[in-house]
């Protein structure tokens, strides 16, 4: 009996079969595969690569042209310099007829090809031929002709020749190039031929000049004859005004100055018509015209003018250039341009006048010429006449400069001049406290006013700083400068605010200190005794900084007091017993600022070191040899108001409470024993200093532990400071080396246990009070 397997079955048994059949199906394709690259792998690694290509065709063929053109024109030449004399006049005349023929009429059949760049090899070898032909013409028909004037003849024909072949055959780029190139010779070579000067070749280069500005601006042809164009105006302009400026300098003269003048508006016109486009290129041609009509105009003023004034020539020239730019209707660039040559000689024009102001300001020079007072009148007036603020602020510095020059200009006496300087320090005073005036029609006006403010305030004391210069030594007259100008910038200081009061005060305490300076020297005191004489200054400072309180002129009134009470020390050193006596009295003002809650911890401190200082110097000064007599009756009250202290507060520090009395009983005496020979003190200084150490380290006290230890370490040294000396010389000298090596490796090797060694004493003493 069969049994047939029902259809769910049998589809099982179907699918189990296809299975089968698609991985056998799959492993046959991998093999094919596999034997596939097998078969033709080694063929295809044999097989050559195309080399890439390294150039273009086009780029191959511009090649081939050239080279096919260059041997064309090196056979026509050797043919027209060697085998010209092989033939006769008809045999010429006929060969350079049908060459010069054929090499322009076969661009236009070329052109109608389409053959563009072999047409452009041929025309140009035609060119050349043209050029030969002139040559064998004269040669042959002209040989009496100058080789000059042939030249200009020849050139202007053949400008004409090439202009009109590049106008009829259309589509060729170098002839019309190759026409501006021969326009350049005729009126050059004409001029030459005359033997004319140089200020007329000068006029051949403008001229010839203005033609290629003229074929620049009206020929459409292309671009290439438009750039041809102004890059030969700019190579026969250029050269025009180098000839024009070099005979302008050496020989002078208006000829050379309205040569420069017709350049400058010839340039000038160019960047007009360059500005209608992008670019830098008007600003440039801009920029040459203004140079160019400055050294124009100026030429014509100088012509007119004293050999003095050479220089405000150019700078009025500038001017005109300057006021020309800001007409209306200048387009942006030209006017950039413009500007930016004005002010390059205006620049040039100041930095040739300020050496000059400053030698007369100090003394070197006698006076000032009018040309540099006129120099800087006119260029302040043009920086004045600006909306702009750095334009304003060099204004108002140039007419600080032409103040400073006018006494040397007017040749005022000596005498008189610190009492013009005065006036102009007073002007640019008012101007720094009220600059509203100043920044007049500029934007931002309150900025505006700070700086123009700042600029005022520097050229008042800079004023008074050249007063001064000018009337020092010579007596009364230095006092009384001084005072006027100690007046005025207390005046000033009074009537300004914010910065420029502070500084105008700083600078009024200067002014006091040089006045008493200046009355010392005319009562003819020693140097110690002005130096006592200065310590008015400091006194007043402290007067005038406790009227102020904490008003923010206070601090450094009182700072600038303080280094003239410096300067006061500084002159009485030479003196011991007058520097004491100068050290005690800076130390009065001192304490009594000290009184001022806000000024007592730096003034006390500044006052205790003025008058311990002062004691050890009249001691030094007395030659005492005992000076426990005058620091113990001293150190013992001191240590015993600052017991007390510290019983009322005990969160005082111990150096504010013992640091002055162990002060004043330990240094003394340390400085006595380094200087005594024998052994009773450094042994008694030693035990008390031990003492005190011990004191600080069991109350744990910073002033008396570290006062106290630094005593006794150094009166140790002291005392094996000899036998130290004789052991190292006892010594090989390599052994100090060597035990300062291994020291600094041990010290190495430890480094990080030394460190936290250190954090902990600084701890320990961060601790104690």
């Amino acid at each position: 009996m069969n049994n047939v397997p029902s259809p769910a079955e049998e589809l099982v048994v179907l699918d189990r079969e296809l299975a089968r059949l698609d991985a056998h199906r799959a492993r046959l394709l991998a093999r094919r595969a596999w034997l596939l690259s097998v078969l033709y792998a080694p063929a295809a690694a044999v097989r050559p690569s195309r080399p890439a290509a390294e150039t273009s065709p086009r780029g191959a063929q511009n090649v081939l042209l050239t080279l096919g053109g260059v041997l064309l024109a090196v056979a026509a030449v050797a043919f027209t310099l060697v085998g010209w004399g092989h033939l006769g006049i008809g045999g010429r005349a006929a060969v350079l007829a049908v060459v010069t023929s054929g090499a322009l009429a076969a661009p236009v059949v070329l052109l109608g090809r389409r053959l563009v760049s072999t047409a452009e090899a041929v025309a140009s070898v035609g060119l050349l031929l043209t050029v030969l032909d002139a040559y064998a013409v004269h040669r042959v028909g002209l040989p009496g002709a100058g080789a000059a004037g042939y030249a200009a003849v020849a050139s202007a024909v053949l400008t004409v020749l090439w202009a009109a072949y590049g106008a009829t055959v259309r589509g060729l780029r170098v002839p019309g190039p190759a026409a501006v190139a021969a326009g350049q010779l005729p009126l050059l070579l004409w001029v030459l031929a005359s033997d004319a000067g140089a200020l007329t070749v000068c006029w051949a280069l403008l001229a010839t000049a203005c033609c290629d500005v003229a074929v620049a601006v009206r020929v459409r042809a292309g671009a290439g004859v438009r750039v041809a164009a102004c890059a030969a105006a700019g190579v026969s302009g250029g050269s025009a005004v180098l000839v024009a400026a070099w005979l302008s300098v050496v020989d002078g003269g208006a000829g050379p100055a309205v040569a420069l003048l017709a350049a400058a508006g010839l340039a000038g016109y160019g960047a007009w018509r360059a500005a209608a486009g992008a670019g830098s290129w008007p600003v440039v041609w801009a920029a040459v015209a203004g140079a160019v009509a400055v050294a124009g105009g100026g030429g014509l003023v100088r012509e007119a003018v004293p050999h003095g004034w050479v220089v405000p020539a150019y700078a009025a020239a500038a001017v005109a250039v300057w006021a020309v730019a800001v007409r209306q209707g200048v387009p942006r660039g030209v006017r950039r341009g413009l500007l930016g040559a004005s002010a390059g000689v205006q620049a040039a024009a100041v930095a040739w006048a300020l050496p000059q102001v400053a030698a007369a300001s100090v003394g070197i020079s006698p006076g000032v010429p009018w040309a540099v007072v006129a120099v800087t009148v006119t260029v302040a007036g043009v920086l004045a006449s600006l909306r702009l603020r750095p334009a304003r602020c060099g204004a108002l510095a140039l007419a600080w400069t032409a103040g400073m020059a006018l006494p040397g200009a007017l040749s005022l006496p000596y005498a008189v001049t610190p009492v013009a300087r005065l006036l102009l320090t007073a002007g640019f005073l008012v101007l720094a406290v009220r600059p509203a005036a100043l920044a007049f029609r500029l934007p931002r006006a309150r900025e505006a006013e700070g700086a123009l403010g700042d600029v005022a305030l520097g050229g008042a004391l800079l004023g008074g700083l050249a007063a001064v210069a000018g009337a020092w030594g010579t007596g009364a007259e230095a006092v009384a400068v001084l005072g006027v100008l100690m007046g005025l910038l207390a005046g000033g200081a009074v009537a300004a605010a914010g910065t420029r009061r502070t500084v105008l005060a700083c600078a009024a305490v200067v002014a006091a200190t040089g006045t008493v300076g200046a009355v010392a020297a005319v009562a003819e005191l020693p140097v110690h005794l002005t130096g006592v004489a200065l310590l008015a200054v400091p006194v007043a400072t402290a007067a005038a900084g406790a009227g102020l309180r904490r008003h923010p002129v206070a601090l450094p009134v009182e700072l600038a007091g303080a280094a003239a009470g410096a300067v006061a020390v500084g002159l009485a050193s030479a003196r011991p017993a007058v520097l004491a006596l100068v050290l005690a009295l800076c130390g009065v003002p001192a304490a009594a600022t000290a009184v001022r809650p806000e000024r007592r911890p730096a003034a006390g401190y500044a006052a205790t070191a003025l008058f311990v200082a002062a004691t050890w110097v009249r001691l030094a000064a007395s030659e005492v040899s005992l000076p426990e007599a005058y620091a113990l009756p001293v150190a013992v009250p001191a240590l015993v108001v600052g017991v007390l202290r510290r019983r009322r507060d005990p969160e005082a520090s111990s150096w504010a409470a013992y640091g002055p009395g162990l002060g004043a009983a330990l240094v003394p005496s340390l400085c006595a024993a380094w200087t005594d020979g024998s052994w009773p003190r450094p042994l008694l200084l030693g035990l008390v200093a031990l003492g005190v150490t011990l004191a600080g380290a069991r109350l744990r006290l910073q002033a008396p532990l570290l006062l106290g230890g630094a005593v006794l370490a150094l009166v140790g040294l002291h005392e094996l400071a000899p036998y130290v000396v004789q052991a190292v010389g006892a010594l090989p000298r390599w052994l100090p080396p060597a035990l300062a090596g291994l020291l600094l490796l041990a010290v190495g090797a430890t480094y990080e246990q030394r460190l936290r060694d250190a954090r902990r004493l600084r701890d320990t003493l961060g601790r104690m009070g």
